[in-house]
């Protein structure tokens, strides 16, 4: 399963998949050109939230879909340094996708 990490440095911020650079799937949706961000609501952490649903569930029409309120529920409450696993996104949506009308 992947493992995802952010970190914030003096250097900006960087997140990885399994060690690689994250996509950031702007060939979906550009929410931003300013990049990731996270621990509040707004471009920059829906972009997150995008990349990340995208990557782990192989669906960019599905992340679009789920992007808003994964950013609100998961990405706004993420400490400065994090790790998210597979298994916490699938926990994550399981709660998350009956609150989103199709």
């Amino acid at each position: 399963m992947k493992v995802y990490v952010g970190d914030r440095t003096i250097d900006g911020v960087s997140v990885r998949v399994n060690g690689a650079p994250l996509d950031p799937r702007t060939d979906l949706a550009r929410f931003t050109p300013n990049g990731f961000e996270w621990s509040y609501e707004g471009q920059e952490p829906r972009q997150l939230a995008l990349a990340l649903l995208a990557d782990h569930l192989g669906d960019g029409k599905e992340a679009l879909k789920l992007a808003d309120i994964f950013m609100r529920n998961v990405v706004a409450n993420f400490d400065n340094e994090w790790e998210l696993r597979g298994e916490d996104i699938d926990a994550a949506l399981r709660v998350l996708r009956p609150q989103v009308t199709a």
